[in-house]
């Protein structure tokens, strides 16, 4: 039997609104939970530039948490290095910060201590960002107290090519970072460079890495990352650096 307009109206309508309520349900019920999964993952790429993944990956997420939360302190500074009154750490979205203008931006920075005594730091870490091949790449370098040595990093990507550029997350591509400088003799901000191709010993210089085979445009992308926002965070590292030095007379 055919159906009038009015009854078709009506049958469209009710099924939109009870469909809109569902998802909107869904969404109450899920939001808080994909949340907590992101917070969750981001604390695990923090912790990522200072432990190793092994380790991380052995922890429940109750066990994250608690790692986290005993060893991680945080502040926001500035480009001039001046540490930015009531904002937190864990309320800046370096992604959307990104989009700003640099002088407008606010730069998290997190500070890995000893368990449970915040004035005895192991090393700061530093929230990157900038673009790959495709997409959008991120990552977390962590310094030593000297504000210098690298002590890890951590690099992830939205859609850089598999097996290509998409190789900055493994672990053996991120480790060629530990160790090197990125300041020269000279105290330049000259950053780490990854270089073209691979299969290079680069182990007697201090500011260059091997790179990946294919992947040059996603390598070019991690370098032109780490020397923009070092040199974001460079009057915050060299206060630091300052002070370390005062404190060493």
């Amino acid at each position: 039997m055919q159906q009038s307009n009015a009854y078709i109206i009506t049958f469209s309508v009710i099924l939109t609104v009870v469909l809109g309520l569902l998802l909107s349900g869904t969404s109450q019920v899920l939001g808080p939970m994909q949340k907590e999964a992101i917070a969750l993952d981001q604390k695990k790429q923090i912790l990522g530039a200072v432990i190793s993944g092994d380790e991380i990956a052995a922890m429940t997420p109750d066990e994250v948490n608690a790692y986290y939360g005993s060893h991680i302190a945080s502040t926001v500074v500035d480009m001039n290095g001046k540490e930015i009154a009531g904002a937190t750490a864990e309320g800046v979205d370096v992604a959307k910060n990104y989009k700003k203008p640099v002088e407008e931006r606010q730069f998290p920075v997190y500070i890995f201590h000893e368990e449970g005594n915040v004035a005895s730091v192991k090393s700061y870490i530093f929230p990157l960002y900038g673009a790959g091949l495709w997409d959008a790449i991120w990552g977390y370098l962590a310094l030593g107290t000297d504000m210098n040595t690298v002590g890890g990093i951590t690099l992830a990507h939205a859609g850089e090519t598999p097996g290509l550029g998409a190789r900055i997350t493994e672990p053996g591509v991120q480790s060629r970072y530990e160790g090197k400088e990125i300041f020269n003799e000279s105290g330049e901000l000259v950053a780490i460079q990854m270089q073209k191709g691979e299969g290079k010993d680069y182990s007697g210089n201090p500011h260059q890495v091997d790179g990946m085979s294919g992947a040059t445009i996603t390598g070019n992308g991690v370098n032109n990352m780490l020397i923009n926002y070092l040199g974001y965070y460079k009057a915050y590292i060299e206060s630091k650096k300052s002070s370390t030095a005062v404190a060493s007379l």
